[in-house]
C-alpha cells in the first residue's frame, strides 16, 4: 500500500477566550491540517501547530514548507516506512518540527487504520488506566485566575495549571491566589514558558514555598540550560524543561548537565511520534518523568499526543487540553470529567468533519 496523494489545509480555529502566555496572545488558533491518501483509499489525518517563539515556524512557513518540501517526499511510500521518512524529510530540511509533525501524526493514523488498530497499541500499548488531563489557565489579573480555577475545581478538575512570566511580582500573587482559590488537595502546576531570569525565579519559587507547586516549568530562556540547572540545585519544587528541548541532542545536553527533574515531550518540538518516542525511551533511562504537552491543537493533535502518553509509563501527565478550549473542532473528543477517553477504533479514533474543517481554511493545496 502507497501513499497517492496529500491535502494540506491552513484553517483557523476559533478560541471560546483568548490565550494569553508570557509572549504572545492568540484570538484564534492558526493550525495546518494535513490529510493522506493511499492508492486503497485509506486516510490518515495529521496536525502542525507551528510557534515562531518556539519551533521557528509560522503559520505560512509551515504551509509552504510542507507543500514544496516534504509532503512530496511521501508520494509512493508505504505508510509503515516511519524511519526511511523521517530520514529523508531531515535530509531535505533541517528543523521545521511542526510540519514533519503534521505528516509523521497522519502517518500513524494510517497505520492504525491500516492494521485496525489504536495508534497507542502499535506503540507500546496500554500503559495507563486513565489519562487526567488539568484545566490550563491564561495569564490574567490574580482575583481573575482565582476565580477561573475556582470554577474549574468545581467542575471537577484535579489539576490546575497557570501561565505565568511576565512579572515576578504580579506572579507570586496569581500562584498565591490560585492555591488560596482551589484548597490544598488539588495539584497545581506552574509555567512561566521562558518569561523570567535566574533571579526572578528564586523569587518566586522562595516566596511561593507555601503553596505547594507540583512544579515550575521552564522558568528561563530555553537557551539559559546553566541558569535552569542552578535552579534546580536549589529549588525544593520540582523543576521541568520544555522549550529547553526539542530533540534527542538537546535531551543529551539536559541530562548530562542535570538541568532538570522533569521533561515536557510536545509532537510539534520533536516532529512527531516517531521521534517522541526517542525521546521517552531516552528519558526513562535518565529516570526523567515526562509529559506530553499542548501546543493547543485541535482534536487531532490532541489524540495523537494522547495515544502517546498512554503508550509510556515515563509519561506521568499530560496536558492534552486543546479540545477544551476551542468554540468548535474539526472532531468530537470525549472527556468524561477531567479523564480524556481513548477509545479502540483504528489509528487515532477520530471522524474528522471536513465540510466543517473546508469553511474554516483559508488556502488550501494537494499533492499527487
Amino acid at each position: 500500500m502507497k501513499i497517492k496523494k496529500v491535502e494540506v489545509f491552513a484553517a483557523r480555529l476559533l478560541l471560546k477566550e483568548p490565550f494569553i502566555i508570557s509572549y504572545v496572545q492568540l484570538d484564534d488558533m492558526p493550525t495546518i491540517i494535513t490529510k493522506l491518501e493511499t492508492d486503497e483509499g485509506v486516510i490518515g489525518w495529521g496536525e502542525a501547530v507551528p510557534d515562531q517563539n518556539v519551533t521557528g515556524e509560522t503559520w505560512e512557513s509551515t504551509y509552504q514548507v510542507i507543500q514544496h518540501e516534504l509532503a512530496p517526499l511521501l508520494i509512493n511510500e508505504s505508510p509503515f516506512a516511519i524511519d526511511r521518512i523521517h530520514k529523508k524529510f531531515n535530509g531535505k530540511i533541517d528543523g521545521v518540527p511542526s510540519a514533519k509533525a503534521a505528516l509523521d501524526i497522519a502517518l500513524y493514523d494510517l497505520m492504525g487504520k491500516i492494521t485496525g488498530q489504536p495508534v497507542y497499541q502499535l506503540i507500546g500499548g496500554k500503559a495507563h488506566e486513565e489519562l487526567q488531563v488539568p484545566q490550563v489557565i491564561s495569564i490574567k489579573e490574580p482575583e481573575e485566575m482565582a476565580a477561573d480555577a475556582r470554577r474549574y475545581v468545581e467542575a471537577g478538575f484535579r489539576n490546575i495549571k497557570i501561565k505565568v512570566g511576565t512579572n515576578a511580582t504580579m506572579d507570586i500573587q496569581r500562584i498565591q491566589a490560585v492555591r488560596q482559590a482551589i484548597g490544598d488537595v488539588i495539584q497545581l502546576r506552574v509555567d512561566a514558558n521562558q518569561g523570567w531570569n535566574r533571579i526572578d525565579t528564586l523569587k518566586v519559587i522562595r516566596e511561593t514555598a507555601d503553596c505547594n507547586v507540583d512544579w515550575y516549568e521552564q522558568p528561563v530562556k530555553a537557551h539559559d540550560l546553566r541558569s535552569l540547572k542552578e535552579i534546580r540545585a536549589v529549588s525544593p519544587q520540582k523543576v521541568m524543561v520544555d522549550e529547553g528541548v526539542h530533540n534527542i541532542q538537546d535531551l543529551v545536553n539536559v541530562i548530562g548537565m542535570r538541568a532538570a527533574d522533569m521533561l515536557n515531550i510536545k509532537l510539534m518540538k520533536s516532529g512527531g511520534i516517531y521521534p517522541a518516542l526517542a525521546l521517552a525511551n531516552l528519558a526513562e533511562a535518565a529516570e526523567m518523568p515526562c509529559q506530553v504537552g499542548s501546543m493547543v491543537e485541535s482534536a487531532i493533535g490532541t489524540m495523537a499526543g494522547a495515544h502517546l502518553a498512554m503508550s509510556r509509563s515515563i509519561i506521568e501527565t499530560n496536558e492534552m487540553v486543546g479540545p477544551l478550549m476551542f468554540s468548535r473542532d474539526v472532531a468530537a473528543v470525549t472527556y468524561d470529567g477531567d479523564v480524556i477517553q481513548l477509545s479502540d477504533a483504528p489509528g487515532l479514533g477520530l471522524e474528522v468533519d471536513e465540510e466543517y474543517l473546508k469553511s474554516i481554511t483559508r488556502f488550501s493545496c494537494h499533492i499527487q
